[in-house]
């Protein structure tokens, strides 16, 4: 008898049988499913975000609701008040240094930031930080609050990709497709 995997031994004959099905599962898995992906971020253009803030696209997926990019900040600034419905966030400060107003934590390069669902926050760049790249993974809607909570305008997968082809056709460059 062969083992298979730990806790599951084959009888005679029974190895080949698995071999096909698993053969059949991999092929109807790259028939249905999506390519893999390599995207290069310098092929990507900054698209303008408010003042001297910036996102870099790198994927859009129209089916979750979820899109990837890199957030840039030059000097000082900000991303107003805002909250996030729908989904969770995920965040990794890669360059610089960056905080949120309500929070008593810095993120720092190296730093991987969590934002729960239904989270209100200010993200800051302060001046001696010089500004700050960070990737971010987001589901769901960004509604941007005034003082008061009242919503000023929101952000989604589908306003974001609208945003960055527009940018692209506006530039006179040759959008890739983030779809994936």
């Amino acid at each position: 008898m062969n083992p298979v995997r730990q806790g599951t031994m084959l009888r005679a004959g029974e190895g080949k049988e698995l071999l096909v099905a698993q053969d059949l599962g991999m092929r109807a898995i790259e028939e249905m499913g999506l390519p893999d992906q390599a995207i290069h971020s310098d092929e990507l253009p900054w698209v303008p975000q408010g003042e001297r803030v910036w996102f870099k696209p790198l994927r859009f997926d129209l089916t979750s609701g979820r899109w990837i990019n890199l957030l840039k900040v030059e000097g000082s600034g900000k991303v107003n008040r805002h909250r996030h419905s729908g989904g969770q966030v995920m965040g990794y400060c890669i360059e610089g240094s960056w905080r949120y107003l309500e929070r008593e934590w810095v993120a720092r390069p190296g730093t991987l930031i969590y934002e729960p669902p239904g989270d209100i926050h200010t993200l800051v760049v302060d001046e001696e930080s010089g500004g700050m790249i960070t990737l971010f993974i987001l589901e769901g809607t960004i509604q941007y609050l005034d003082d008061d909570d009242n919503l000023l305008y929101q952000d989604d997968v589908f306003s974001k990709l609208e945003r960055y082809l527009n940018f692209c056709h506006q530039q006179g460059i040759e959008p890739l497709d983030l779809r994936y």
